[in-house]
């Protein structure tokens, strides 16, 4: 018995890679075509001059009626109002964090809108202290330092060829130079990546299984999209910079690919990598695929950019996130299980709060 025991366990991990591999393929390439509708979006909306909430707002129309058709939350067991009413009020954090996204893009660019929505893992700071959990509290600070850090490097400039301190190798000429970020423009997007992970972490804690999670998702893009109505009319009644919804091009590539691969296709693809390969948003792992697709957009549209000053702006990034959720971390694979299992009210600590 002990000698046939270690072949079966090698045969059971090579079948659970062999299984996990095509999910990491295309969790890669979800999360590619997320990064391509970002880039997209933002030279449409460069060059157009549409205004960005409108856009948004337009984009999450049909985004909102593709989830209710594919989930139906009106048919099946009835919702208990103890979950619809904390589901519309985190579609009310949805549409904030799009108002603050969008704002943050047209005035940061795509690489450090995309890298500030990691700025959610400063959450797990927050559940070491609200819950009392027994970490370390040296390395929930040096990971908080190391993210601020990070933040900063990329504010002055570092992951720019105009800027960078590094020596850079190439001469290829690039679309335009970025000018180094201010506190306020750096605030922005960093405040829409906390959002988006406190809304990731209420519909965590009020869904008790998968196909509720999804239910309550449409209910929530939908009263995403009610909410940021009046704000898209309020900046189109106020003369923004694109007077007209008729002069959105709904047809164009940066709409569509926002609508499918920004909104849609992505939420399924981070579901996949929750459920089955246990991984979560905040988390160096997917950091590292976010940090590939980006090299290759910002290669791509010969935007102002520097590779070594990059990769160290991300490695610290990395290594930030990986303080910053130490003991979240050791946990993701137990809740991610007891979620799909449906055991979610038996664990009150849970999940980690940036995930």
């Amino acid at each position: 018995m002990s000698t046939k025991e270690p072949s079966t366990d090698s045969r059971a991990s090579r079948s659970s890679l062999d299984r996990q591999n095509p999910l990491q393929v295309i969790h890669v390439i979800g999360n590619f075509m997320r990064i391509w509708s970002v880039y997209a979006l933002y030279h449409h909306l460069s060059k157009e001059g549409d205004s960005v909430i409108l856009f948004v707002f337009c984009c999450l129309v049909p985004a909102s009626m593709i989830f209710l058709l594919l989930q139906r939350p009106w048919k099946g067991r009835p919702l208990p109002n103890s979950q619809v009413v904390p589901t519309i009020i985190n579609g009310a954090i949805m549409a904030l964090y799009f108002i603050l996204w969008g704002k943050g893009l047209l005035s940061c660019g795509p690489l450090f809108t995309l890298l500030a929505e990691y700025a959610g893992a400063v959450l797990g700071v927050l559940s070491a202290l609200f819950y009392g959990r027994k970490v370390s509290i040296w390395k929930k600070a040096s990971g908080l330092l190391a993210m601020l850090a990070a933040f900063y490097f990329l504010s002055i400039g570092w992951a720019t060829r105009t800027y960078s301190p590094f020596y850079n190798i190439g001469t290829e000429p690039f679309a335009q130079a970025k000018q180094s970020l201010g506190f306020k423009e750096m605030l922005v997007p960093i405040l829409a990546g906390i959002l988006s992970a406190l809304r990731r972490v209420m519909s965590r804690r009020v869904s008790l299984k998968n196909q509720l999670k999804r239910r309550l998702h449409a209910i929530t893009v939908a009263s995403a999209t009610c909410f940021l109505f009046p704000v898209a009319m309020w900046d189109t009644i106020l003369g923004s910079e694109s007077n007209s919804i008729a002069t959105l091009q709904f047809m164009s590539w940066a709409y569509l690919s926002m609508v499918f691969f920004g909104i849609v296709f992505i939420y399924y693809i981070d579901n996949v990598a929750e459920e089955r390969l246990h991984l979560v948003f905040s988390s160096p792992r997917h950091l590292m695929v976010t940090a590939g697709c980006i090299i290759l957009m910002e290669i791509s549209y010969k935007m102002d950019f520097s590779l070594l000053g990059f990769l160290i702006c991300s490695t610290v990034l990395a290594f930030g996130i990986f303080e910053a959720t130490t003991l979240e971390r050791s946990r993701s694979s137990v809740d991610a299980q007891e979620i799909s299992d449906g055991n979610f009210e038996n664990h009150i600590q849970m999940s980690s709060l940036p995930s």
